[in-house]
């Protein structure tokens, strides 16, 4: 990095240190609580006012996104600009302004990288501003891992289609403004060929929702169905047809999210600072010298901090490597398949750290943090199977990443 653009760097960090002290509420310095989170769309409710007041003033500075276009409501950070951004949020302990879920970290890159400049126009300053709340319509009952087999069926009438079908697993349809879905609108081709890419309205007749209880106890997932519904012809993403290529893309998006794998740095807190699980095993265990008291607990605690560490300076290598597209490539498929694995090892060692008072489902015996982490655990359970399962990334990996034989 040359010596302009390290100065340029320092102007910006003193610029954006200045500008987060003087906007950023005092409450908004604090761990945030789960009814204080800011989630976006039509139905949105803010308990406390800080939170629409500092999710606006982000947003009108197109900090909510900050490495998206400026003239579609990012930022136009680069990433040295946005990893600065992070750190002196981080720094102040300030909140996340907005938790955009599946507009941010899926279907927006998506428009970003194949929607026509109205898309963009009338679809990501929407994102960007926390108005719209998004969610995925691709699993149906009898298409999961082979997704390409989808039978909801869309038939163009003028400057329409009418959907009938059904989703499952669409994560949050219940709260949802907006779907973007896959539809096949041709029967009489290969089956990738004949999906088409859509978004449309879910407050609408002919859609109707049903959420499904996990074994977590949470209700994240739903059940969705159309009716007749309608999408219009203009909210097409790519071409008729070619929606398959739209929707593997998307998918890398996701599952380098759901790694972990946006840029190897942590985001700032959006719950307060957390304990590590060095210091949470101190709390509960004990210690002798100052360290955890049982040896091969301290010994895997110390490995997983280590994988951490290696590949958070993985996916951030990686961030800096494709810096030039921004667009996710089939590694998308390593970072998923290893996040997943060490979020999942995480909560394996929180309940040799917890113990039974991590095996509570309810009763006052056990504290609201014990039953949070109960129900957190079995919910990494889903790691492997949700943005495609393990099986899956192992075959993407081998193939794309490796060139092995089919």
């Amino acid at each position: 990095m040359s010596e302009s653009q390290t100065s340029s760097l320092d102007t910006f960090r003193q610029e954006t240190r200045a500008w987060l002290e003087e906007n950023c509420p005092q409450s908004m310095r604090t761990p945030m609580p789960v009814s204080e989170t800011p989630n976006p769309g039509r139905r949105a409710t803010f308990r406390n006012p800080d939170t629409k007041v500092w999710l606006d003033r982000m947003a009108e500075k197109g900090w909510t996104v900050p490495q998206w276009p400026k003239e579609y409501g990012g930022g136009g950070l680069s990433i040295e600009e946005a990893r600065i951004l992070r750190e002196e949020m981080a720094r102040i302990n300030a909140r996340t302004p907005l938790y955009g879920g599946m507009g941010t970290s899926m279907i927006g890159p998506a428009v970003l990288e194949f929607g026509t400049e109205e898309q963009k126009k009338e679809h990501l300053t929407k994102i960007c501003q926390g108005k719209i709340w998004w969610c995925q319509g691709y699993s149906e009952p009898n298409s999961g891992s082979d997704l390409a087999s989808l039978q909801t069926r869309a038939v163009l009438d003028g400057d329409e289609y009418t959907i009938n079908g059904s989703k499952v697993w669409t994560s949050s349809a219940d709260r949802a403004d907006w779907i973007y879905c896959l539809v096949r609108t041709n029967f009489d081709v290969p089956k990738h060929d004949g999906i088409t890419f859509i978004l449309f309205d879910m407050n609408q007749p002919g859609v109707t929702v049903k959420p499904i209880k996990l074994i977590s106890g949470y209700s994240p997932f739903c059940e969705t169905f159309f009716d007749d519904a309608k999408a219009l012809r203009k909210n097409v993403i790519g071409e008729v047809n070619k929606g398959w290529t739209v929707a593997k893309r998307l998918l890398q998006y996701e599952r380098t999210t759901i790694g972990g794998g946006m840029g190897g740095v942590p985001a700032s807190g959006s719950t307060g600072p957390k304990k590590t699980l060095g210091h949470t095993a101190l709390d509960r265990i004990g210690a002798v010298d100052g360290k955890v008291s049982d040896l091969e607990l301290r010994d895997n605690i110390t490995q997983h901090i280590m994988n951490d560490r290696s590949f958070a300076l993985t996916v951030h290598r990686n961030s800096e490597e494709s810096r030039s597209t921004r667009a996710p490539t089939f590694a998308s498929s390593m970072f998923k398949l290893y996040g997943t694995e060490q979020n999942k090892n995480r909560s394996e060692l929180m309940l040799k750290i917890f113990g039974t008072d991590m095996l509570g489902w309810e009763g006052e015996e056990f504290s609201r943090g014990d039953l949070n982490q109960t129900r957190d655990w079995l919910r990494t359970k889903a790691n492997s199977i949700e943005g495609g399962t393990t099986e899956v990334q192992y075959n993407i990996i081998a193939k794309r990443v490796l060139g092995l034989p089919d």
